[in-house]
């Protein structure tokens, strides 16, 4: 069986969607960042980074949310969470994955926490302004590859959407544009957050609606 351990909302929300996609069992681990449990021992020893999430396959645990993603895709063929092997589509995917977690999510780790990014705690507000002005440029660009397209890669939903849905909603309070109202972008949320296996995922981290 599975461990997944995460928080709430965080970037274990990506890889819950997968699971209950796949529908195997697996087992959800709270790991309370409040409380710093992140950074305590019994966690570092399954995660050195001091992160969430952490999937845990037999006695092998595996981190970083794109790489469980990816491993969950490729032991569950089944499941279609991924192109065929070999294929543009598969390429595709491999990209938009990688802009998500190496572009997208590195924006959002600016946004969230600007104080990680400078010496002097008087510049973060404006570390904090740059960092949405950048995730408005990254949702422009992946606006523009869901013109005419219901996925982002592929004919049916799989991980490249889970971890654009996760971080649609980690934008929802944007002042001034939430990722939600531009349209291809909104369409694509509400189609991901319609899926069983997508709002059994949210429910069970008892997220409240609106999700995105």
């Amino acid at each position: 069986m599975y461990k997944l351990y995460g928080n709430s909302g965080m970037a274990n929300l990506a890889p819950h969607m997968a699971l209950e996609t796949i529908g195997v069992p697996y087992e959800m681990i709270l790991v309370d960042t409040q409380a710093k449990q992140h950074q305590m021992p019994a966690y570092l020893r399954l995660n050195p980074t001091g992160r969430v999430p952490t999937l845990v396959d037999g006695d092998q645990p595996v981190f970083e949310t794109a790489a469980i993603l990816l491993h969950l895709a490729d032991r569950h063929p089944a499941a279609g969470l991924m192109p065929p092997l070999g294929s543009l589509e598969r390429a595709l995917a491999y990209q938009w994955l990688i802009h998500l977690t190496n572009s997208v999510q590195v924006a959002y780790l600016a946004y969230y926490y600007p104080e990680r990014q400078v010496a002097d705690p008087a510049f973060a507000d404006s570390v904090k302004q740059a960092a949405e002005s950048r995730l408005n440029e990254l949702f422009d660009v992946i606006e523009t590859a869901l013109e005419g397209r219901e996925w982002l890669t592929g004919d049916r939903p799989g991980i490249v959407d889970f971890m654009l849905m996760m971080l649609v909603r980690w934008g929802r309070n944007f002042a001034a544009r939430p990722p939600r109202t531009l349209p291809n972008l909104g369409a694509h949320a509400a189609r991901t957050a319609s899926l069983p296996a997508v709002i059994r995922a949210f429910e069970q981290e008892g997220l409240a609606r609106p999700w995105y």
